[in-house]
């Protein structure tokens, strides 16, 4: 399969000494138009896939465009991991699963560290590494890799052959230039997306302190002991309802008794009233989530998933679909 630098495309490969194959031999307007093949086949596969399933149109993956890069850098890995044993069918399987299966740890733990969600999850497979790589997906890795470069990138390459090369490098300079665009944007509405997620958690903390210390005022009022803790995983409109019905409960007694509360006591509650007001109103406009790319990105990745924020990461996702069902 050899393929020279320049831009014409020998249709029959030539082997080397012996019946083994070169490697394969391509110029970087070849490499990338593979790339932006399996890119946009990727996108084609899950896209229906996930369509059918959820019996509604999704457009799957981190783009808007119809390209998703995961399948372009696994489909270019198995070819460039598999070259040294093009002739060993066994050896090629256990570079496609080590090959894959670095990259999708690597690719899944960078993108978790930029934007605090996982676009998958292998947490509930058996033989997880925190849950971006498992057993049962690296042995299907090494299946494929044998099924790429066996199968189909033989068909695909005869393909691309057969386009005139001008075509090719006219069609992969536009295609590239699109890609640099949508990957901005998409990037750009993945951290808004980050800081929108942190900002909805910051605000939900914020307001556990305020319950927390009203609980304190309240108990010391009553000439409590003990003070109920506030239990971590409470969801935020429960927190926002008890902490309203504290205000009211303070507003009554303070009413009714002022002297039950020492006048830096009445400031401190004006001051965790005034915080609370912030905060509800930080939530209120995090939540809105007005952004085109962010909604798109939520509606593309119904399965995208934070540990740490996987309230607010729910909660976004119900105003999505929320809005959705207005129109």
């Amino acid at each position: 399969m050899r393929v020279s630098s320049g831009y014409d495309f020998p249709c029959e490969g030539k082997k080397s000494t012996g019946e083994e194959r070169e490697m394969y031999q391509y110029s970087v307007i070849q490499w990338l138009f593979f790339f932006y093949f399996y890119c946009f086949f990727g996108w084609v596969f899950e896209s229906t896939y996930v369509s059918l399933k959820s019996r509604r149109f999704v457009n799957r993956g981190f783009m808007r465009g119809p390209f998703l890069p995961i399948y372009g850098s696994g489909a270019i890995m198995m070819l460039v991991v598999s070259m040294p044993f093009q002739e060993n069918i066994f050896l090629t399987y256990i570079a496609g699963c080590f090959g894959a299966t670095v990259l999708e740890l690597v690719t899944g733990m960078t993108m978790e560290a930029l934007f605090k969600v996982r676009y998958w999850d292998y947490s509930n497979q058996r033989f997880n590494y925190k849950g971006h790589i498992c057993l049962s997906s690296t042995l299907a890795w090494g299946f494929l890799t044998i099924l790429m470069t066996e199968f189909v990138h033989k068909g695909v390459e005869r393909v691309v052959f057969a386009i005139p090369s001008v075509l090719v490098t006219v069609v992969t300079v536009i295609v590239t230039e699109y890609i640099v665009v949508d990957f901005t944007l998409s990037f750009k509405a993945a951290m808004d997306l980050r800081d929108i997620l942190i900002g909805l958690e910051t605000a939900k903390e914020e307001m556990e302190r305020i319950q927390k210390r009203l609980d304190v005022i309240i108990a010391v009022a009553n000439d409590e002991r003990a003070v109920r803790r506030q239990e971590r995983n409470v969801r935020v409109d429960e927190l926002m309802d008890s902490i309203e019905e504290k205000f009211v409960t303070l507003k009554e007694r303070v009413k009714v008794n002022p002297s039950e509360f020492m006048e830096e006591v009445r400031e401190e509650i004006t001051e965790l009233r005034s915080k609370y007001s912030v905060e509800k109103e930080h939530r209120l406009q995090f939540g809105k989530l007005k952004g085109y790319h962010q909604r798109s990105q939520l509606k593309g990745n119904p399965t995208m998933y934070s540990k740490r924020f996987e309230e607010a990461l729910e909660e976004l996702k119900r105003t999505v679909n929320e809005k959705k069902k207005k129109r």
